[in-house]
């Protein structure tokens, strides 16, 4: 069954809001039909995602002619002369594609959640959590959010996608404040108090980015006249013919820049990208789920879908102003660098899930690199396909990895890698789809994160930008290491003394319920299907691409052919797996030296910029506060008190004069009365 488009864009955000709306309701009359009705309206919401897709791909008509659906459900704000600010959705490959990763791997996650959200109690009986109310609201509330924010049709729109989804964020990286558990940090007394502080510190490291986005959408509407998309692309087509006069056109120059840098501090909070990237590793204080989500779906992949909405508006501007050509070299230099860095974070992490942490920055890093090169490119189509088709592959494989992670925390009750090992043995189905989803991750063909890398780095190879392409391909090998460091640390080598301590309590490592199997085995058909996935995604987006970007035969780009860059490619397979292998399987080498000296210290505290963060913001904010309350506020308070202390001695004076003797009032009288009309006739 095929919906209209026109309908299912805004169904596809309707149903997850009604859900989330209508969890409470189910959990009053049972448990189990909340839990069912939750996984019900994921899957529908991806199933209306889903349609959306397959029209696209049946119909490539849609998505290569200009106007592209824009559909406007009501007007929000009449203001005057500026145009009308409105409430709609805009249908076009990109956003699909986004509603399509949001709602699909959403729904699974959500299936998975049944499994996962379940534990044991100390008799052995199964035992829910007690805030799975809670749970299911934000997790389809985030939902909701994540998808308003991609088929929004206009800025203003989509930064209220974008607010809800931090907002949801914050409360399940926090969901379980509540634990009294001994903290695992020192500074924190107990788990709950680090997972709450975990929540707080991603909620505000983002909020520093959204006070540029907004002061950009704000500055654009100022020269534009609009929010929306369709009409902002218009008007960055329209410049080479308005008669602009020349302080004008200097303005413009100067604050179209300007505006494109402030909106790119939103993606950078949001997609964890240097400078504000502190705040992701500490989001997985939450539970995995909640991190398969963050990861995969929603939140991070915001920013990347942000960047990717405006390039081909900011392209159009290029043409006229080529001072905005800094935004495309910012965004693809700081993803270069960010890619960098969170891979050598990444290197030294004992921690299952900070491993994926620092493995979705420096991936998302990968996709600001394209899509910062499709602007400063000829071919910009190829650079901005490869970006959004890694955004695609990465939503896939980082899901299976989260969800592999979670059932095997799940099972041997641990965060620590050093707490597992051997799990092979016992955990078959899941050390098979969380090693599919580790050959994507380090870019193995055939999966498709080969296929997504490989036209990353085709693309900046065949354009000149060897920098770039030297940066990503020494970042791929690190990727390589330490995503086999985590496969070998995790399933082989021998069983951990914390895993022989479970069992002879009688507690044996098993698989995961059916509920949490069936997701993992759907996205590794996927993680490795790339082959097949590929020319489906590049006959549907690059002629949308080509459409929105300069003229371009996108026919004429190779699906894929075995180019110099393969090469490199398959270097970078022997140079990461192969020693972790020797390292992490085998056992034959030695990894703790390196580790245990200054380098391994230096990238084990994050190249010590959290550190500096923490002493410049916190520890100066404290510095500051404090100074305030000895100094500034004590200084207020003597002055205060010498005030109340003034009036009350001349109180105290001027109450010896009310004597109650009536010549002394009526001399004081006359005195005031000659006192006042020397006033007005002297003055």
């Amino acid at each position: 069954m095929m919906l209209p488009l026109e309908m299912a864009g805004w169904l596809v955000i309707v149903v997850p809001a009604i859900g989330a709306l209508l969890t409470p309701v189910f959990a009053r009359i049972h448990g189990a039909l909340r839990d069912f009705m939750a996984v019900l309206v994921g899957f529908v919401t991806a199933f209306i995602a889903v349609d959306m897709v397959i029209t696209l791909v049946l119909d490539p008509a849609i998505v290569q002619t200009a106007p592209f659906p824009d559909v406007i459900l009501f007007t929000w704000v009449v203001a005057g002369d500026l145009a009308p600010i409105e409430f709609g959705v805009l249908i076009d490959a990109l956003s699909v594609l986004m509603a399509m990763i949001a709602a699909g791997i959403g729904s699974l996650i959500i299936l998975f959640s049944v499994g996962y959200m379940t534990g044991h109690d100390e008799e052995g009986k199964l035992v829910k959590d007690p805030s799975l109310t809670r749970y299911y609201f934000f997790m389809q509330f985030f939902v909701a959010g994540m998808v308003l924010l991609v088929m929004s049709n206009n800025l203003l729109q989509t930064f209220i996608g974008w607010e809800i989804v931090g907002l949801c964020s914050y409360a399940l990286i926090g969901f379980w404040h509540n634990v009294k558990t001994p903290s695992p940090v020192p500074e924190y007394e107990t788990e709950g108090d680090y997972n709450a502080v975990c929540g707080m510190k991603a909620f505000m490291v983002t909020r520093v980015g959204d006070i540029g986005l907004l002061a950009g959408i704000l500055l654009i509407y100022f020269m534009a006249g609009t929010f929306n998309y369709t009409e902002l692309f218009a008007f960055a087509r329209s410049l080479p013919e308005l008669h602009l006069t020349a302080d004008f056109a200097q303005m413009l120059s100067l604050l179209l820049p300007i505006a494109a840098l402030l909106i790119l501090a939103g993606p950078i909070g949001k997609s964890a990208q240097f400078p504000l990237h502190t705040w992701l590793p500490e989001a997985m204080a939450g539970p995995t789920t909640v991190s398969a989500l963050i990861h995969a779906a929603a939140m991070v992949k915001a920013g990347v879908y942000l960047v990717a909405r405006v390039v081909p508006i900011f392209i159009e501007i290029a043409l006229t102003f080529v001072s905005i050509t800094i935004f495309f070299q910012v965004v693809a230099w700081i993803g270069a660098f960010t890619a960098f860095m969170a891979a050598t974070m990444a290197l030294v992490q004992d921690e299952i899930k900070k491993v994926l942490a620092y493995s979705t920055i420096s991936q998302l890093g990968y996709m600001f690199v394209a899509l910062g090169a499709s602007g400063l490119v000829a071919e910009s189509v190829a650079a901005y396909s490869a970006g959004a088709f890694h955004l695609l592959a990465h939503a896939i494989f980082k899901a299976l990895l989260f969800l592999a992670a979670g059932s095997v925390l799940h099972a041997v009750q641990s965060k620590s890698m050093k707490d597992m090992g051997g799990l092979w043995k016992d955990m078959k189905i899941t050390a098979t789809t969380f090693i599919v989803g580790a050959l994507a991750l380090a870019g193995v063909a055939p999966t498709i994160g080969f296929w997504s890398k490989e036209m990353i780095f085709e693309a900046l190879w065949h354009e000149g930008e060897t920098l770039l392409f030297m940066v990503t391909f020494v970042t791929a090998i690190l990727t390589a290491f330490y995503t086999f460091r985590m496969v070998g640390m995790t399933f082989f080598g021998e069983k951990s003394a914390h895993i022989r301590g479970l069992e002879s309590h009688g507690h044996h490592i098993h698989e995961a319920p059916i509920t949490m199997k069936v997701p993992l085995v759907i996205l590794a058909a996927f993680a490795a299907g790339g082959m097949l996935l590929q020319p489906i995604f590049f006959n549907t987006f690059a002629p949308f691409g080509s459409l929105l970007l300069h003229p371009f035969d996108w026919s004429s780009l190779p699906v894929w052919s075995l180019g110099f860059t393969t090469l490199f490619t398959v270097g970078v397979w022997c140079a990461g797996i192969i020693p972790a292998y020797v390292i992490y399987f085998k056992g034959r080498g030695d990894f703790t030296g390196l580790r245990n000296g200054p380098l391994g210290r230096f990238l084990e505290n994050r190249w010590y910029i959290n550190a500096a963060y923490n002493r410049i913001f916190v520890d100066g904010y404290l510095w500051l506060s404090n100074g305030l309350r000895t100094r500034v506020e004590s200084a207020l308070l003597s002055f205060s008190e010498s005030v109340s202390g003034g009036m009350d001695t001349i109180s105290r004076g001027w109450r010896r004069t009310m004597t109650g003797v009536l010549n002394t009032n009526v001399l004081g009288m006359m005195i005031g009365i000659i006192a006042f009309l020397l006033i007005v006739i002297l003055f």
